[in-house]
């Protein structure tokens, strides 16, 4: 007798949910503040809501970083000793017109000073002192507007072919599961939730690896190579996951796939 192997099922679309702020994928989160006293605070509080702080006293040493680091949201002082955080969101909206959420946090409260900053390409402005719990909550809004397209607060998003279900940590694409380790599988799901996105590799070690990663980092090249095979991440299939020197990795759809997706079969 022919034994048939049973293929595990999509989740139905209707149970997807939001998850609570606690189970939520830890930010990646780039603070530009010269005040040694300001910038510890603010690290404290990000750490205490699980989000990964990198900290920058000096406009043009952010600058000099972001062209091989990348972050999930930014954090900038206007006064700094060198050049302006005004500058500074000048450059970034010239130069990464795709970057991610900014905050301003300063001093300045002016009506002028807050409407020139939004204007320049902000996502919101706090005026110093600041507010613990009001900070927390406006990272957490300007997060939820910024990924919502690709749920990446939900427990389970889609993106074109490929639905990603966190909870069962199972990928399917066109309805078929692809078998995949952990690792593989939160690797999928990070670049899954940003497409078109650079990403860099310090980036993507600590969102999969952890804060603390200490690997080679052929070991993302070796996963990378993996993904693209299990997840057909190649022209072919309407997909293209490349590697760009120096930087990272970037996931980017290519148009019109030349050959149907078949899919493996989930362990």
């Amino acid at each position: 007798m022919t034994m048939t192997r049973e293929l595990p099922q999509p989740p139905a679309a209707q149970s997807r949910r939001t998850r609570p702020a606690a189970a939520r994928a830890a930010l990646r989160v780039a603070i530009l503040e010269d005040d040694p006293a300001q910038a510890e605070l603010l690290t404290l509080w990000l750490a205490q809501s699980g989000y990964r702080s990198h900290v920058f006293g000096f406009g043009r040493e952010f600058i000099r970083t972001l062209a091989h680091e990348s972050f999930d949201m930014m954090l900038l002082d206007w006064e700094l000793p060198d050049i302006s955080g005004a500058e500074v969101i000048a450059w970034i909206s010239t130069h990464q017109p795709d970057h991610p959420p900014v905050i301003f946090t300063t001093a300045r409260g002016s009506e002028e000073d807050i409407a020139r900053i939004l204007n320049g390409g902000a996502d919101d402005y706090l005026v110093k002192p600041l507010r613990k719990l009001e900070l927390l909550a406006r990272i957490d809004a300007v997060a939820r507007r910024s990924r919502h397209s690709h749920g990446g607060d939900e427990n389970q998003f889609s993106l074109a072919d490929f639905l990603i279900d966190t909870d069962a940590r199972i990928v399917w694409r066109a309805g078929l599961p692809i078998e995949l380790t952990q690792k593989d599988f939160d690797l999928a799901a990070f670049l899954l939730r940003n497409p078109g996105r650079l990403l860099s590799r310090g980036h993507i070690l600590e969102a999969v690896w952890g804060h603390s990663a200490n690997l080679n980092t052929r070991t993302i090249d070796t996963h990378m190579s993996r993904l693209r095979g299990k997840l057909g991440l190649s022209p072919d299939y309407g997909w293209r996951l490349m590697a760009v020197y120096q930087h990272g990795y970037r996931l980017e759809p290519t148009g019109t796939a030349s050959k149907p997706w078949r899919g493996t079969i989930a362990a």
